[in-house]
């Protein structure tokens, strides 16, 4: 045993060493490794950005009220008076104030993206302090809070970012209405920032909203208070309403990119099938280039073994060092890269490109994969290499 593993060091180090005779097309198996790991990476970091920033936002301790067959916040509606009657449910929990209930609207406004120029739908929700309270993170960066009444609205740092006109001072025209921008909000990079917040009775009265709402929120009192709460409405005929935790329902919006990582493997698997004939060509080569040194091996007593051991390694080397070319170059240009998409309200939704351990690693398997598959089949080649080729000329 021991001596087959010194004749196979013995190849890995041969061949290793031969390979600036090859150096082009080693390049090429390299570069063709760290573009699929690239491009695979890059779909997998803005899924994975898109659903981080949306489950950031929820809570699992507040209750999330829609109407009944909603699939998102812009399509649903709540009456004032079912408001009144969750405010009245088990497992709310109380302050000082009372209830900690927060009715909240959602309209859309216009937004121009600064990277393109277009115009893009940017979601204004109104609410009052209880909301903001209700929100993790939440923290005030500039200026101050909208005055309840007025026409004063806030920005998150999403929107500042990936939208131009919504600065501190500015004055926003949306249809006949006219806004305030007085200060910038931070929800330590959620959902949130993608959003303005105002004064939901001001909304209210200038959309024509009457006193209806569209989603309500809750603390609940414990964890099993949602239970409580779900009875509760399923028992009222009056509240035709949909309930979950805040997670929960940010959970299943934040899922709608998806496709995004199953596109990204899609395209990455039809990348790596080019890569891997470019791949086993350069094996070959390397094989066909070194026969007259196997098969010399093979005549001083080394065993077929290391010769199959010592290609392997080589392709296998060559993947990995693509596979880690391209982690790095999705990691330099794609890891914390600002971008928006439409959300499932149609409304744009601002994240982050977020490259994590777990996608580096799928992306170290694709590399390795690779190099597995277009190393076997040469290598078997350089393993049934006759000795014989150690004789010939012209090799």
């Amino acid at each position: 045993m021991s001596t087959l593993i010194s004749q196979s060091v013995a190849v890995v180090a041969m061949n290793i060493r031969s390979l600036p005779r090859r150096l082009w097309m080693s390049l090429a198996m390299v570069l063709a490794s760290a573009v699929v790991v690239a491009i695979l990476l890059a779909f997998l970091a803005m899924a994975k950005g898109f659903e981080a920033t949306m489950d950031s936002a929820g809570s699992p301790d507040v209750a999330f009220f829609m109407r009944a067959g909603s699939a998102a916040e812009l399509n649903s509606s709540v009456m004032r008076d079912q408001v009144s009657l969750i405010e009245t449910a088990p497992g709310i929990a109380k302050d000082e104030q009372g209830v900690i209930v927060s009715p909240e609207l959602y309209v859309i406004v216009d937004g121009v993206k600064k990277s393109s120029g277009t115009e893009a739908n940017i979601p204004l929700r109104g609410l009052d302090s209880r909301g903001v309270s209700m929100r993790k993170n939440f923290s005030l960066v500039e200026g101050r809070m909208f005055t309840p009444g007025t026409n004063e609205l806030v920005v998150g740092e999403g929107v500042l970012r990936q939208f131009s006109g919504f600065e501190l001072g500015q004055e926003i025209n949306s249809g006949k209405n006219s806004w305030k921008v007085v200060g910038v909000f931070s929800t330590g990079g959620n959902v949130f920032e993608s959003e303005l917040w105002a004064d939901a009775k001001v909304i209210q009265n200038l959309y024509n909203r009457g006193s209806s709402y569209q989603t309500v929120r809750a603390k609940m009192d414990s964890n099993s208070s949602l239970e409580q709460i779900k009875a509760y409405v399923e028992n009222d005929p009056r509240l035709n309403l949909d309930v979950q935790t805040e997670a929960e329902y940010f959970s299943a919006q934040g899922s709608s990119l998806s496709y995004m990582a199953i596109f990204g493997r899609v395209i990455s698997t039809i990348m790596a099938l080019g890569a891997l004939a470019g791949a086993l060509n350069t094996m070959y080569t390397s094989v066909s280039d070194r026969s007259k040194e196997i098969a010399t091996l093979r005549a001083i007593g080394f065993s077929h073994v290391s010769a199959f051991v010592g290609t392997m390694v080589e392709a296998m080397v060559l993947a990995a060092v693509g596979g880690l070319v391209g982690s790095l170059a999705a990691y330099f240009f794609f890891d914390g890269l600002n971008a928006s998409t439409l959300g499932g309200s149609f409304t744009q939704v601002v994240f982050s490109f977020r490259l994590t351990a777990e996608l580096l690693w799928q992306g170290a398997i694709l590399a390795l994969i690779i190099g597995f598959i277009s190393g076997v089949f040469p290598a078997w080649r350089a393993a049934r290499t006759p000795v014989i080729v150690a004789f010939q000329s012209g090799h």
